[in-house]
């Protein structure tokens, strides 16, 4: 009698675990990379970038996803390309050697263009919140997407006001000479004279630099209009308030991330003729940005910094162009990336033949006694 209990919990419990067997293998594991500056003065976009991304699948996890008759779940892998072009393409290689399904990333334009051919040639998708230079997706390759606008179509949005509604006639550009700043300010040149104004001058610095008298007492002396300055926020910020201290009339217009209160609090007055330049609609004006916030800071700590709601919509769109495709298969799943059309937190998200927005749209903020504050939402046409 013994003997055949102690078999039947034996036959019990092989059972159960041929069930629970099963049932894991019912689960179809999906690697996907994610890779962004995580260390480097651009650390904190790209950690923004990551919790966001992960945040996404995460999400997609608890749903349950059932893709292919199986269900879904996926795995993040996050890595730190340093905002190197050449870590970024080993970065890649692993990602292509681990088998993942789809990257989101990289937050440089550089970085991405340089990882690009390697996602190519194993027919991943690649899909990056931040990368804004036009020659990403010009390069023509079908795996490459991007969630933001771009420079081009940030440059003519921000020309067309600059010259239209500001007035702008004699325009001086300063970049950072990254490869960036020299991007958007080039496309903004182009766009500026399309527009009828001329170019006073073009002078650059660097991301180290702190004193740019030299460069704007020459400006100074050709009397623009208008200055307009391409990179980091702090930078922004120390052009703004040496303007102010040389005396120098000209309207300003900052682009890219200067919409904080470090660059308000470095300032310090409230200028009427400051206005800044940001890739997308307002936080404000985004129906779920209030709701990804409080949901990252419960999760992370730490809510949206900058470019979270853009990595947050470029996961979504991987996630859906697969449900569409009903495949996790890179090669099945990609051409459903040009087919897919859905409402994410920074608006409609669909895409063109070359991996661009369809229609992209900007920002423009001036300062008014100390706050930002938003003067209009500028769209492409779709395209």
């Amino acid at each position: 009698m013994l003997r055949r209990i102690v078999m039947t919990l034996t036959l019990l419990s092989m059972c159960v675990a041929l069930a629970h067997r099963a049932r894991a293998e019912d689960v179809k594991i999906v690697k996907i990379g994610v890779v962004a500056p995580l260390s480097g003065f651009s650390a904190s976009y790209g950690k923004d970038e990551e919790n966001a991304a992960r945040l996404a699948f995460e999400e997609a996890n608890a749903q349950g996803l059932v893709i292919g008759g199986q269900k879904i779940r996926f795995e993040v892998d996050g890595q730190d390309d340093a905002g190197d072009p050449k870590t970024a393409v080993l970065v890649a290689q692993r990602f292509v050697d681990e088998g993942v399904s789809g990257v989101i990333g990289h937050h440089n334009s550089g970085c991405s263009i340089a990882a690009s051919a390697v996602y190519r040639r194993a027919g991943i998708p690649q899909i990056s919140p931040a990368s804004s230079s036009p020659s990403y997706t010009a390069q023509g390759f079908e795996t490459t997407f991007r969630t933001i606008s771009n420079d081009d179509q940030m440059a003519v949005l921000a020309a067309n006001y600059s010259v239209r509604q500001l007035g702008a006639k004699r325009v001086a550009v300063i970049d950072d000479s990254t490869d960036y700043g020299t991007n958007l300010a080039t496309e903004y040149v182009k766009a500026v004279q399309n527009a009828g104004a001329k170019l006073a001058s073009w002078q650059y610095t660097t991301t180290k630099s702190i004193d740019f008298r030299a460069v704007l007492t020459t400006i100074k002396g050709l009397n623009p209009d208008l200055i307009f300055y391409v990179g980091q926020d702090i930078q922004a910020a120390g052009v703004a308030k040496q303007i102010h201290q040389l005396g120098i009339k000209a309207k300003y217009m900052g682009e890219g991330g200067f919409t904080n209160d470090t660059f308000l609090h470095l300032v310090g007055q409230s200028g009427q003729g400051m206005y800044s330049w940001e890739y997308g609609a307002p936080l404000g004006r985004m129906p779920r940005a209030a709701e990804l916030d409080a949901t990252m800071k419960a999760r992370f700590g730490t809510g949206i910094v900058q470019f979270a709601p853009l990595a947050y919509d470029a996961a979504w769109a991987m996630m859906n162009a697969m449900k569409k495709a009903d495949s996790t298969d890179p090669r099945t799943y990609l051409s459903s990336l040009h087919a897919i059309s859905f409402d994410g937190v920074t608006g409609t998200i669909a895409f063109n033949e070359q991996g661009d927005l369809k229609t992209a749209s900007a920002t423009l903020y001036q300062q008014q006694n100390g706050k930002w504050v938003v003067l209009g939402v500028e769209q492409t046409s779709p395209k």
